[in-house]
């Protein structure tokens, strides 16, 4: 399966890097918006993105000019009729995804695969409303996507084997490290990290420890490179909440059931950095503590003193979430160490950093806490 022109819709951030990660590898890419002002909002994007890649030394001035010669700018879907791929960019809505599909159905010609850069929605779904759903995979860029190394290859039970196996070659060639998984809320490394962020984010609401004390301990204890709450303010916390809904609605798991100070957050509009204020305010520069939960009574919660308690309760059952990933046959240890490193930043995946902390060490812990350990992690 060859790749030669490839379409890309919603020239957002998301749509914009995708756009550029194509032109950048050498492919043709048409790239559309709704409008024509939508468009060239999107070209200035993808400019701004190459002139300081070029201007940093990574991309060279005839690089620059050959990107931007193989972009073409329309408001028009029927311009995607060459295109032998089409990826998704648009609003994490599923029926604005159905709809987008059903009318390209009827552009593109019958080789033409559909891609879908979703984060946490059923691939399977949009696959079965068009006339190829065994043309229809997941593509999850990660962003900025001319920087993050991984793509989520998602295929549904109707996808062609083909059709994953050209499109995870085509991210290889496009200088990505593709995971292929199944068709699950979350795939791999937002399955395992929102039900990490929701802990966070309830213990900030118990008081038990302060949002900075979280964030900090979680830091030092495992390197990532930031800790949850300022993680949740970077991506959005109304983009938190409806990944947890998601999540929450195909699994029943209460661990995504969205903390209710989150979903609080959301409807005062503090939805992080992109709003100036979320669990933590940003009008003043450098970031400070913006939620103030009291802290509960030390003879109501003893285990606010013992050491390493924040690290137990947070990463511990992050850790045994991976261990259950694996024990579900749903993605290999060597894919969820890679989505997690190369997807979320850890300078270690999960499994690495349970061989550094030892198994037996972890399952104590959980059982102190009053987690039940994964069988899987009971049994290694």
């Amino acid at each position: 399966m060859t790749f030669e022109t490839v379409g890309v819709v919603g020239l957002g951030t998301m749509g914009a890097g995708i756009a550029e990660v194509f032109a950048r590898a050498g492919l043709a890419v048409v790239a559309v918006e709704a409008t024509a002002d939508l468009a060239a909002q999107g070209r200035q994007r993808i400019d701004t993105s190459l002139t300081r890649a070029r201007d940093r030394g990574r991309l060279d001035p005839a690089g620059y000019d050959a990107a931007l010669g193989r972009l073409t700018f329309t408001e028009r879907r029927a311009d995607l009729a060459a295109a032998d791929l089409v990826v998704e960019a648009i609003p994490e809505r599923l029926d604005l995804k159905a709809q987008l599909f059903d009318e390209l159905d009827g552009i593109c010609p019958v080789h033409t695969v559909f891609a879908t850069n979703t984060s946490s929605l059923p691939v399977t779904k949009l696959a079965a409303a068009t006339k190829r759903p065994g043309r229809v995979v997941g593509m999850h860029f990660f962003n900025p996507a001319p920087v993050m190394r991984l793509v989520e290859v998602v295929h549904t039970v109707l996808t062609e084997p083909d059709v994953v196996a050209g499109i995870r070659d085509l991210a290889g060639a496009v200088g990505k490290t593709p995971v292929v998984v199944r068709d699950r809320a979350g795939f791999v490394a937002n399955a395992l990290l929102f039900g990490y962020l929701n802990d966070a984010a309830r213990m900030a609401e118990t008081g038990r420890r302060s949002v900075g004390e979280i964030d900090r301990l979680v830091v030092e204890a495992t390197g990532f490179p930031m800790g949850p709450l300022t993680l949740m303010d970077l991506i959005g916390l109304d983009v938190c909440v409806e990944v947890l809904e998601v999540m929450y609605d195909e699994t029943r798991d209460r661990r995504y059931a969205a903390a209710p100070l989150l979903k609080r957050l959301v409807m005062a509009g503090h939805l992080g950095r992109k709003s100036g204020r979320g669990y933590y305010s940003y009008a003043a520069g450098e970031p400070t503590a913006a939620v103030d939960v009291p802290a509960l009574d030390h003879a109501v919660v003893p285990q606010r003193e013992q050491p390493g308690w924040v690290v137990e309760s947070l990463v511990y059952p992050h850790l045994d979430d991976a261990v259950r990933m694996l024990d579900d046959n749903y993605a290999g240890r060597a894919d969820i160490d890679t989505a997690m490193r190369l997807g979320c930043g850890y300078p270690r995946g999960p499994f690495a950093l349970l061989d550094e902390l030892g198994p037996v060490k972890v399952a104590d812990a959980l059982d102190r806490l009053g987690y039940p350990a994964s069988p899987l992690l009971r049994h290694l």
